[in-house]
């Protein structure tokens, strides 16, 4: 798809969205129309994000719905929406921060939605909080337990198993650890790539012959970030489960 036709799709998107906040969001102040299509980035299969913030809301919620493309609708009040930036921020995932900064603004308080633009924009340009404490300690725990699983003689499915479930968590201690913000699925590799190119390149290669049977690499890979982090963490990992954990019978 050249420039021209990824012009026209925003523009079919956002006319969409149009219809969507008229006909379904009546009394929005603003909305955000992000997603892939309007960065020029869709597959034939790519939705429309929107952000739809009324003035005020007793809860939030998310629906999804068809409307001449998939649409996936989060519908918010000023201090929902807060909350949510605020928890993308502490979990490190900027999922909902990225879609308030790079959403084209539609609705009558374009004010308002411009002021949240920018202290979202600030948010995303500090950067995630360092790793610390027990989300750093169990993240340290998964990667070991998981990269110990790939020391042994397996089958060859099993190798690409357990590399399936260490991908996302030794991307997140690649990203996280040097102070870089992290994603879920196909956000990891992207912002790995934007991040290193070349150790994007490298985790990709490893992975992709973790998966055919062979995790070798992948163990160097994680073995060699986890000694960025101290090394192996498996003695004296503790977890204390919630004093709610109780069934009673």
């Amino acid at each position: 798809m050249d420039d021209i036709q990824k012009h026209i799709l925003a523009e079919r998107a956002l006319a969409a969205a149009r219809r969507c906040v008229a006909g379904r969001y009546v009394g929005a102040a603003f909305t955000y129309v992000a997603g892939s299509i309007m960065r020029g980035e869709s597959t034939a299969f790519s939705d429309i994000d929107l952000v739809v913030v009324f003035p005020s809301l007793e809860r939030a919620w998310r629906e999804s719905f068809t409307d001449g493309f998939p649409v996936e609708a989060f519908v918010h009040d000023p201090q929902t929406l807060a909350h949510y930036l605020y928890q993308d921020a502490d979990s490190g995932y900027p999922i909902m921060v990225n879609m308030v900064v790079t959403g084209s603004i539609l609705g009558p308080d374009i004010d308002s939605a411009r002021v949240i633009q920018t202290r979202a924009a600030r948010m995303l340009a500090a950067g995630p909080k360092p790793l610390a404490g027990a989300d750093y300690d169990l993240l340290r725990y998964q990667v070991t337990d998981l990269a110990d699983d790939l020391r042994g003689t397996r089958p060859p499915e099993e190798i690409a198993a357990i590399a399936a479930l260490l991908y996302q968590k030794l991307a997140d201690l690649i990203l996280l650890g040097r102070g870089a913000w992290a994603g879920r699925g196909k956000w990891a590799p992207r912002l790995m790539r934007e991040f290193d190119a070349q150790l994007a390149t490298e985790f990709d290669a490893a992975f992709r012959l973790a998966a055919a049977g062979d995790g070798a690499r992948f163990l160097a890979l994680a073995d060699r970030e986890l000694a960025l982090h101290g090394g192996r963490y498996f003695e004296g990992y503790r977890q204390d489960a919630p004093l709610e954990a109780r069934r009673l019978e």
